[in-house]
């Protein structure tokens, strides 16, 4: 890592290379509150040109809707999948990020602002080389809607004290992967973990106690 520095027995030494000076800037952006903001803002923005470029030529309307209410779905998918295989998998600068979160939840924490953006625009390109644009703008409004509400959730789940019983429980869902990081993967939906059976089930003897635990938690 450029920069880094390795205390051995006779003095410092500093290793400089490309991908220390590439990914330590966008590491220490990728936790500052402006960065958090504008990956919202920027990714909204995403979604609403699509969408309207979308729905300008798309003629038939329940066509329309289905399409991005399918690009809501495929997200679901997307979120689980990233979150498991990626953000808790090998690659390191991924998951070092996201140990960060782990560490302090209640932090900044998120991919640099244009990533997620560029990554949809470059699907989006390939994508319209092999269906209508216009289905495919309206499958990636709803990605990116998908993406937005996602943040958003995130963010209320570790900042907010919900009064709902049944958003105390969505809550703690969540909170439980924290506590134990190979369950509940996703955020926004437990389709997924009920699925592929990663979804948190406590031991019989002590479920009432992790019930108890957890909603707790989600007054945090």
């Amino acid at each position: 890592m450029i920069g880094s520095n390795n205390n051995m027995q006779g003095g410092d030494t500093f290793r400089f290379t490309l991908p220390g000076a590439v990914l330590d800037p966008l590491f220490r952006l990728s936790r500052t509150r402006a960065n958090y903001w504008l990956e919202s803002a920027l990714d909204t923005l995403l979604a609403v040109a699509f969408l309207s470029a979308g729905l300008r030529r798309h003629v038939p309307l329940p066509g329309a809707v289905s399409l991005v209410l399918l690009g809501l779905f495929l997200f679901s998918f997307m979120e689980y999948v990233f979150h498991r295989w990626v953000f808790h998998g090998p690659l390191q600068p991924m998951a070092r990020g996201h140990a960060s979160h782990h560490a302090d939840p209640r932090g900044y924490d998120s991919l640099p602002f244009f990533l997620p953006a560029l990554v949809l625009l470059c699907m989006v390109a390939m994508c319209a080389l092999l269906a209508p644009a216009a289905d495919v703008w309206l499958l990636a409004s709803g990605i990116a809607f998908g993406y937005v509400a996602y943040g958003l959730a995130h963010f209320m789940i570790h900042r907010r004290r919900f009064r709902n019983a049944t958003l105390r429980r969505w809550a703690a869902r969540h909170h439980i992967h924290h506590h134990h990081p190979g369950s509940n993967f996703g955020v926004t939906t437990a389709v997924w973990d009920a699925l592929l059976s990663t979804r948190y089930v406590p031991r019989r003897s002590t479920s009432a106690a992790s019930a108890r635990r957890a909603a707790d938690i989600s007054t945090r």
